[in-house]
This record gives structure tokens, sequence and C-alpha cells, in this order.
């Protein structure tokens, strides 16, 4: 068994995201395993090297987590052979220009989500890297999740029968940061940063609906800015311009209706901070970020209206759960390692650019569904 290595190049690591998910639990836990395990039997062992503007940030980050390499200049890094991967999990705005630099620089290309704020620079930056013969790929994290593994269990497997409807709900309270800070950047919250549930959630939602219950035909979408006011990292007041809640309706594929709400000025009374309510003829499922509970039409009871009295039923107690059939690894580090073996092992791979693009679409048809308060159909994207 040989061991070979491959140079990552990890821009955006400082932020919660880049540094838990991606840095922590995907790259360098990886590497503790000792690498990725290639169908010849190899192992394909990251080497990565993190770098940001900030030089002694990342510096002091290097050092805490015992890695050798970092930088504070990206244009050296890319101008670097040995090192074959740029990563990104900096701010929307930047990510385009970043991409774009990367790929003319040769270096292949995997990145968070959104791939930029329109849907013409996301359109750009994956026909750039389909000319260039560049592989690429786009952060599409909650597929991977274990109830959504479970729920798309349960499709495959025909327990639905006809999917009817699909309600997601997906949210919680973000402290405005003036007594008590916020657990998100401040620039969520601006237009002019990039910030807005909508573009950040809609391209989640579109592969999550794309790829596990039927592709996206249309959309009507409502946003809002509840809470106008915040207080940034530093303690500042600014105005919060981007919207911070989202309430769409999807028509899919196959006549399947869903709507989701996203939101972060709600307060949680559910099993997640994320659940997906999944009715067909045959039975219903309810799936969270790890569990999945089901009601098959045999066991579906038969509650009759009447005001009148207490409720008889416990509700909760009527669904069964899915159990746990194998291991669900951190859902990052999956698609991580999966990316790898694309990039050496030529494995099939459908989560690219031309992905995230389809995601910016949805987020820019909700944006202007909103604005013009009117049902959009969503068509198809020209590779």
């Amino acid at each position: 068994m040989a061991e070979k290595r491959i140079g990552i190049i990890m821009h955006g690591v400082t932020g919660r995201m880049g540094y838990n998910q991606h840095l922590v639990r995907s790259v360098k836990a990886i590497m503790a395993d000792g690498g990725v395990k290639l169908s010849n039997g190899d192992r394909l062992m990251p080497d990565p090297i993190i770098v940001g503007r900030a030089a002694r940030k990342i510096e002091a980050m290097a050092k805490a987590e015992g890695l050798s390499r970092w930088s504070g200049d990206l244009d050296a890094c890319l101008a670097d052979p040995n090192d074959e991967l740029f990563f990104d999990a900096g701010t929307t705005q930047m990510r385009c220009a970043l991409l774009a630099k990367a790929i003319n620089a040769g270096k292949a290309v995997y990145c968070e989500k959104p791939t930029a704020d329109n849907l013409d620079d996301a359109l750009a930056i994956a026909r750039l890297a389909r000319e260039k013969g560049i592989k690429n790929g786009v952060v599409q994290d909650k597929l991977f999740l274990p109830g959504l593994v479970k729920l798309k269990a349960l499709i495959d497997s025909g327990f639905f029968g006809r999917i009817l409807s699909v309600r997601g709900e997906f949210g919680y309270w973000v402290f405005e940061g003036d007594w008590r800070a916020a657990q998100r950047p401040s620039w969520n919250y601006r237009k002019g940063d990039g910030g807005g549930i909508i573009l950040d959630m809609l391209c989640h939602w579109r592969y999550v609906l794309d790829n596990i219950f039927g592709e996206v035909k249309a959309v009507s979408c409502l946003g809002a800015t509840h809470i106008p006011e915040r207080w940034d990292e530093a303690g500042q007041r600014y105005d919060a311009d981007a919207d911070d809640a989202a309430y769409a309706t999807f028509e899919l594929d196959g006549g399947i209706i869903a709507q989701i709400n996203s939101s972060w000025c709600t307060r949680v009374q559910r099993d997640d901070l994320v659940t997906f309510h999944v009715d067909g003829t045959h039975g219903s499922a309810v799936a969270g970020l790890t569990g999945c509970k089901t009601q098959h039409r045999v066991n579906t009871p038969k509650p009759v209206w009447n005001p009148d009295e207490p409720n008889p039923h416990d509700f909760h107690a009527q669904w069964e759960e899915v159990p746990d059939v194998q291991d669900y690894p951190n859902g990052f580090r999956v698609q991580w390692e999966m990316f790898l073996r694309h990039l050496v092992e030529d494995t099939p791979w459908t989560y690219d650019l031309m992905a995230g693009a389809r995601g910016v679409q949805l987020a820019e048809l909700g944006l202007k569904s909103w604005a013009e308060r009117r049902w959009l159909d969503v068509p198809p994207l020209e590779g």
C-alpha cells in the first residue's frame, strides 16, 4: 500500500464553518485516519496549506492545529505546482474572483455555496471551469445528513407510494448582538455584503429538493426583514437590511408541492433545527438532522375533530423511528472524500459548479418572486 500526497490550498477557514466542518472535521480528520482509501488500496493523504489576508491569525491557527504550512499570500500559493486543489469557504462576494484566479492557475476547485451572489457570475465561473477542463465541486452537505439519508432510502424503497407534499422548517433565534452576542456573522444581515437568508438557504433547498424529491419547476417566495437593527462583532449598532426570514413554496416534478420556511427569527419547538415532513399516499415521515420517524397507512390513527373534548391522541407516540442500519460519518467529510477520489480516480461526480449555479438561480428567482409578488417558473439552465 502506497501513500499519495495531494496539496490543498484552503481559504476562508478562519470562519466557523470553514474551520469546524472543513478543516477540523473533514481534512484533519481524514489525515488522522491515514488518508482517503483509493480503489487500489493506496492512501491519498491531504497536505493542506491554510491561507488568508490576516497572516497572524492564520499563523496562530496553523500552530494551534499542528499544521506546518500557512500563508498570507494567495497568489504565491496558487503559483506553487505542488498544490493541486483550491478550496474556498470565504464570503460569497469574494468567491467568483477567487475561483476564477484558481481555475486560471490550473487548480481544481472545491467551494462552499452560494458560488456567487447572482446567476450570471455563477454560470460564468461554471463555464470557465468547463472550458479550462478543470475538475470542480460545490459543497452540498445536507444530502449527507443521516436524517435525509434515511429519508432518501424510504423514497427509494417505495415506502411513501406517491409523494404528495414536503414541508420543511429550518431556523432558530439568532441573537441581535446587543445583550447577547450573535451566533452568525454580521455580514449575513447586510445586503451590501451579500447577506440574506434567501441567497443563503434557497441554494441548499435547490439541491435537497432536486436530489431527493423532484426537480424544482416553479417558486413563490415571500421574504422579510423582521429585525432591522442589530449589533456587530465589535458591539456597534448597524442597520440590518437583508432578509432574515423566507417563506417559500415550490412546485416539483411529478406534482409534488414543497413548502419550506427558513428563519433566523424563530424559537425552536420541533425535534431539530431543520425538519422535513413528507406525506405520501402510503405513508409519511419526518426527518431531522440525524433521525427519521415514519407512520405507514396501516398505523395511521383516525382522529375526529371535536373541539368540545380534550384530544385523546398522543400523536408523537404514534410514529416509529427508522433504525440506524449503517454508519453515518460527518457529511462534510463524506463529500470531501468523494471529491478527492474524483480528482485522482475520476469517479462519478455530479455536485459541480453548474449544480451550484442552479442553487443561485433558485435564490435569484426567490428574490424576484418576493419583489414582484408572484409565482415564477424555474427554467432549465444551459450548460
